[in-house]
């Protein structure tokens, strides 16, 4: 759908109006398809494996168990290679054959690697023949893999060091490793820096970054194993806010000499070292600096070879906190300027700096955010990007021009576009979504914007009969634009009055209403509008992709603004004539977990039932870097830490709450709603809870059918 739109008023008015009724559907949704089904038979069918072939001006995908590759030009697929013509060869060559294709990854247009239960295999399709891999694949008694470097090493951890391997020869990297002393290769801050790994290749793979992760000082925190004779303790590392954290260094591995350097970042231990880049020389690298306190950051550069410091580029700081979450990007044609993300005006955007710090100028401005950047193009003039400067809850593909700063929208239609671009930057492909929409892909020119479409999925669940979804905005009580959802019940009659599920998180870093299939709602909602509820969904302050004011509004403070803004929603419902008023519920895991348990007790009388997941009870029981980010220590903000820590309100529950944790949690740690429990005893009062054993932070598999039944029926039975 591509229709072309004036302004943003008019895009919200669109989907203020937005609704999806479901006409001529018999079949009901059971809790096993609703839960266990609706991410996968029952979701907008995707491409799998969509992705543009190197080398060419081609993309492929997977379908019907054969590969079919696309002309990006026209958008005409054909067959390329059958399951049944590729269990053929692997007969031929006495592999094992395969029941379905799994991933492929192409080498280059002529060539593609995939695995079968043995490992991974190579083929050539104009000589249609297999061969061994060239690139070394995951033994299975490693603890972690990383992909190869440009010159064909790669590296892996076992027994708690680093190692690289370089044309079949292995090197060990590190020797000191042990519980304490880790080298995991995967991130060390808790994911919360946008660094999902832990080594870092230079650009011409001669050296290797990695990080090294002293955790002796961090206490052990025990997690039961329930289901040895007996139980058997496993203690983790787990630094909670105020107390003592990890210690982090980067070292240099050398992969010509086999030597090492570290970084010299100074002898301060309480501070986090992110967003790792190196220089396109390979000369220098350069580290985001981090103080424990997340209020002031240093972009400093360090010399390869002797890891000495060289100078700081530019400082951020910021009263509340500053978040440094990507790299810098050198320019394709430069390698003297890079564009540094930032929130500094108050919203996520490009700036393009001297190598020296200097800034050179602002590439994109405005309210709204930057969210992800996707490449250049071939000469490396425009840089394409990810933006929701038409909407909040939308999503559109840019490019920018880096000498003029000039911005250009690429793709049309009212929704959410997720795109890929290809390596010359000419081709994107536009995986498209909207509240109306389930699911379509375009071939997409960045310079002409013509679109070939080459996939329109089905709605999933235009058998079953559902009730209707719409967003809006109401607004909260600084005037501020909040966004909305709501499922009405299956045959929805406006002269009846329903009972309400308020669905939540509204937590750091979260969006829930988007204008994507089903506005970003699970399939169990529709499940429940079955049962005769309406489920509501609202985004209130602290939430994601709406400029630092919004997000940072919850600073030192986290569940009281939150609660204001979803107060607020509940007066909308009750403004409404087919609202019980009455009969309101609320739900929520991990962060809505916390929310569901604040509401409940801070406004008592407000929500008849609750059903608490995983929730977070005292903030200085949680993980260091995140609480600390957003309420400062315990020892700085004391009145934050106790007027937000929910024990404190047990004795104020009004109405039934359940209380469910997985048993294994080592995020949201067991003891949050142990100690929640042990309070409701001491104070007398009656609540339900529900323990998960084997399971972590969510309880996910088939067991999540069970957990799904079991908050349908505590909200049928009480609500």
């Amino acid at each position: 759908m591509y229709l072309k739109l004036n302004n943003k008023t008019a895009i919200i008015a669109i989907i203020s109006f937005y609704s999806f009724i479901s006409l001529g559907q018999n079949k009901l949704l059971t809790i096993q398809e609703a839960v266990l089904k609706g991410r996968t038979a029952l979701a907008p069918k995707r491409l799998q494996g969509l992705s543009f072939i190197k080398n060419s001006n081609q993309f492929s995908y997977l379908d019907n168990n054969s590969i079919k590759v696309g002309d990006n030009k026209t958008g005409k697929t054909k067959t390329l290679l059958s399951l049944k013509e590729l269990n053929a060869q692997l007969k031929i060559v006495s592999k094992d054959t395969l029941s379905a294709f799994t991933a492929i990854s192409w080498k280059n247009n002529n060539q593609f690697y995939f695995s079968n239960k043995k490992g991974e295999l190579f083929y050539t399709v104009d000589k249609k023949t297999i061969s061994e891999s060239d690139r070394k694949t995951e033994p299975s008694e490693l603890e972690s893999y990383e992909k190869e470097s440009i010159t064909g090493a790669y590296t892996y951890c076992k027994d708690y060091n680093l190692f690289v391997s370089k044309n079949g020869k292995e090197s060990q990297v590190t020797t000191d490793g042990s519980v304490n002393i880790v080298y995991t290769g995967k991130n060390v801050h808790q994911n919360e820096f946008g660094i999902t790994k832990g080594t870092f290749w230079s650009p011409k793979g001669n050296y290797l970054a990695f990080y090294r992760m002293d955790q002796t000082d961090v206490t052990d925190y025990p997690i039961i194993d329930w289901t040895t004779h007996p139980a058997k303790n496993k203690n983790i590392k787990y630094p909670m806010a105020g107390n003592q954290s990890h210690y982090v260094t980067l070292g240099i591995y050398n992969v010509n000499t086999n030597s090492t350097v570290y970084i010299k970042t100074g002898n301060e231990k309480e501070q986090y070292l992110t967003n790792v880049s190196w220089s396109p020389d390979e000369k220098h690298i350069y580290i985001a600096i981090l103080n424990r306190a997340q209020n002031h950051m240093m972009l400093n550069e360090y010399d390869v070879v002797t890891g000495n410091f060289v100078h700081t580029l530019f400082e951020e700081k910021n009263e509340k906190y500053v978040e440094p979450l990507h790299p810098m990007l050198f320019l394709k044609n430069n390698a003297n300027q890079f564009i540094w993300q930032s929130r500094k005006d108050g919203y996520t955007h490009f700036y393009l700096y001297q190598i020296n710090g200097a800034l050179v100028k602002q590439l994109t401005k405005g309210k709204w955010e930057v969210k992800q950047e996707n490449g250049f193009d071939e000469k490396g003039d425009r840089l394409f990007f990810h933006a929701n400067e038409q909407s909040p809850i939308n999503q559109d593909f840019y490019s920018v021009n880096i000498k003029t700063a000039e911005i250009k929208r690429i793709t049309y239609g009212d929704g959410f576009h997720t795109c890929s671009l290809d390596e010359k930057g000419n081709y994107f492909i536009d995986n498209f979504t909207n509240v109306n929409t389930p699911r379509e892909y375009n071939i997409i020119h960045t310079a002409t914007k013509k679109a070939k479409n080459i996939f329109k999925a089905e709605n999933p669940v235009k058998d079953y009969k559902l009730g209707t979804w719409n967003l809006f905005t109401i607004k909260n009580n600084e005037g501020t634009d909040l966004y909305a959802r709501m499922v009405k019940p299956v045959d929805f009659d406006s002269t009846k009055k329903y009972p309400v599920i308020v669905y939540l998180y509204n937590g750091p870093h979260s969006q829930l209403v988007t204008n994507t299939w089903m506005a970003g709602g699970e399939l169990w909602y529709q499940y429940m509008a079955q049962k005769g509820f309406i489920v509501f969904t609202l985004d209130g302050r602290g939430t994601d992709n709406r400029g630092a004011d919004f997000s940072q509004a919850t600073h030192r403070q986290l569940g009281t603004k939150e609660m204001e803004d979803q107060i607020k929603g509940v007066d909308y419902l009750k403004s409404l004539s087919f609202v019980d008023a009455n009969r309101i519920g609320v739900h929520g895991w991990s962060f809505g977990g916390f929310m569901t348990t604040s509401l409940m007790t801070r406004t008592p009388g407000v929500f008849k039932v609750g059903v608490a997941g995983g929730p977070v009870i005292d903030w200085s029981y949680y993980e260091i870097m995140y609480t600390e980010r957003y309420m400062d220590s315990p020892q700085e903000n004391k009145d934050g830490y106790e007027k937000n820590n929910v024990l404190n309100y047990v004795d104020k529950l009004k109405g039934k709450l359940l209380m469910i944790h997985g048993a294994q949690d080592p995020v949201v740690v067991l003891q949050h709603s142990v100690l929640y429990q042990k309070k409701a005893v001491d104070k007398g009062i009656q609540l339900d809870y529900y323990l998960y054993p084997g399971h972590e932070h969510n309880v996910l598999g088939k067991d999540r059918a069970h957990l799904m039944e079991k908050i349908t029926n505590y909200f049928i039975d009480n609500l």
